[in-house]
């Protein structure tokens, strides 16, 4: 077993050809040809993910979020950013990061969250389409404080922000993470209620006056349930493999 055998089979799920052009995916750190006997599953690739990698005994890292991204110019010990690269390589630690192409793919990120907030008729807002970002479908009708206690319940959000649209909650549209610039097209396809993270004031304002309900259910707490699934498959397609699910938490805190 290598890092080029999990990766291949990551590819598989959720193919390169999904990611945004700007995006940074696939391996990133290590070896491709390295062995993996053991592999921890994480939103971020943080220095504690590495820690806890290592302490697992774990060669490779897989995550949502590339470890290497826009900006990152050096990596050394000057600069605590860069740190879980130095680390990562210091201890032979591979990382792998499938990013939008995992948002987009049948099964992803999206579909995980409309699954997970109870949604029926699951499709890609894009008709026709294959892949795509935002996943749309039902719920019986309710009301919204009752639909975003559910939301926060779901996602164990430790706070969430909304905003309301004066409707009730009925047709759902979902977008882990950031995709507060899909709600034109959200409003455009009928849909009364948008779940996603990352939201501006000013997308709240519209959100109100426009008669869509809108949540900020955290861009952690949207994204981090596809890393229970990607564990699981990885359990199933490779059994000898020692697969772990990450116990990292979001960086934001709530009073």
């Amino acid at each position: 077993m290598t890092v080029k055998t999990v990766l291949d089979y990551l590819w598989t799920l959720a193919p390169e050809a999904y990611k945004e052009s700007w995006d940074n995916i696939g391996l990133l750190l290590g070896r491709k040809n390295a062995p993996v006997r053991g592999v921890l599953v994480a939103l971020d690739a943080t220095a504690a993910v590495a820690a806890e990698a290592e302490r697992l005994a774990c060669q490779l890292v897989v995550t949502h979020h590339p470890v290497i991204f826009q900006g990152d110019k050096h990596v050394t010990d000057d600069d605590p950013l860069t740190e879980v690269h130095l680390r990562c390589l210091e201890k032979g630690i591979a990382v792998i990061s499938m990013h939008t192409n995992l948002d987009c793919a049948p099964g992803g990120v999206n579909d995980v969250l409309a699954e997970r907030l109870g949604l029926h008729n699951i499709e890609i807002l894009e008709d026709g389409e294959t892949a795509g970002l935002i996943r749309v479908g039902e719920v019986a009708e309710t009301e919204l404080s009752a639909f975003t206690a559910f939301v926060k319940e779901r996602l164990a959000c430790p706070g969430l922000r909304f905003a309301d649209g004066g409707r009730p909650v009925r047709r759902v549209a979902v977008g882990g993470g950031a995709c507060g610039e899909f709600m034109p097209k959200v409003l455009a396809a009928g849909f009364d209620t948008f779940v996603t993270a990352d939201i501006k004031y000013h997308e709240f304002c519209d959100a109100a006056t426009l008669g869509l309900n809108l949540i900020d259910a955290g861009h952690f707490e949207t994204e981090n349930p596809v890393c229970d699934v990607l564990a699981e498959k990885l359990r199933e397609r490779f059994p000898s493999l020692r697969v772990h699910r990450s116990v990292h938490t979001d960086c934001i805190r709530f009073l």
